[in-house]
């Protein structure tokens, strides 16, 4: 795990924006295209502002969702709207099928467009420790679909990858600026089971977040 400390939150959205465009150029050189999944919230919106000025080869990126709510298009929670600040064709972007009347058939259908393996996942961290959608305690991160339901999480029941495909990239970063994400940094990296993004690997895994994220940091710890 390599862990960064920038001085405010503007600053690690920028910093974690330089490094999702790296290795997507990278994925680019290497195999011709590049794939990237995104979470929603309120923190990846300076990043995408970000990466939108950036030197992303867009033309042969492939965009997915980490994770959405389960609401109508035009609702306001949507993930979804979050990447309308990305200069990408329609044609590059795989929104999840939330509105679909059977949304286990359409978790299938959403994981039989994925690729073998993702090139970044983007993943945020909620002040109780969740991240993609894997509420505390629910049975959604034992799933070894690749792409599964979890129940009702702050008004809404959501689709999202499961710990298989996240794990299973070849990059991941977890932006997570803030005072409110001090504690359950600090509990991430002392191994709190009880936390869901202690399923997350930690090989391959950036983690980029703000002076205040990081005032809990254990001095001497085991990031391995």
């Amino acid at each position: 795990m390599d862990i960064r400390v920038a001085a405010d939150a503007a600053a690690a959205a920028t910093d974690a924006a330089q490094w999702v465009a790296r290795q997507l150029r990278n994925a680019v050189r290497r195999r011709g295209a590049a794939t990237m999944a995104v979470s929603g919230g309120t923190t990846p919106a300076l990043m995408f502002a970000d990466l939108a000025g950036m030197d992303v080869p867009w033309s042969k990126l492939t965009v997915y969702q980490v994770d959405e709510r389960v609401a109508p298009d035009d609702h306001p929670a949507r993930n979804a709207h979050l990447l309308r600040a990305l200069p990408l064709p329609a044609s590059r972007l795989r929104l999840m099928p939330v509105t679909a009347h059977d949304l286990r058939a359409a978790c299938r259908r959403y994981a039989a467009t994925l690729p073998d393996r993702v090139d970044v996942v983007h993943l945020g961290m909620g002040d109780d420790g969740h991240t993609a959608s894997w509420p505390p305690g629910d049975p959604v991160v034992d799933s070894t679909q690749p792409v599964a339901m979890c129940g009702v999480f702050n008004e809404f029941v959501r689709m999202t990858l499961t710990p298989p495909v996240v794990n299973g990239a070849r990059h991941r970063l977890v932006l997570a600026p803030g005072s409110a994400k001090a504690a359950p940094l600090r509990g991430w990296l002392l191994h709190d089971r009880s936390l869901p993004i202690e399923r997350v690997h930690r090989t391959g895994t950036v983690v980029v977040v703000d002076q205040a994220a990081a005032a809990r940091l254990p001095s001497s710890p085991k990031f391995s």
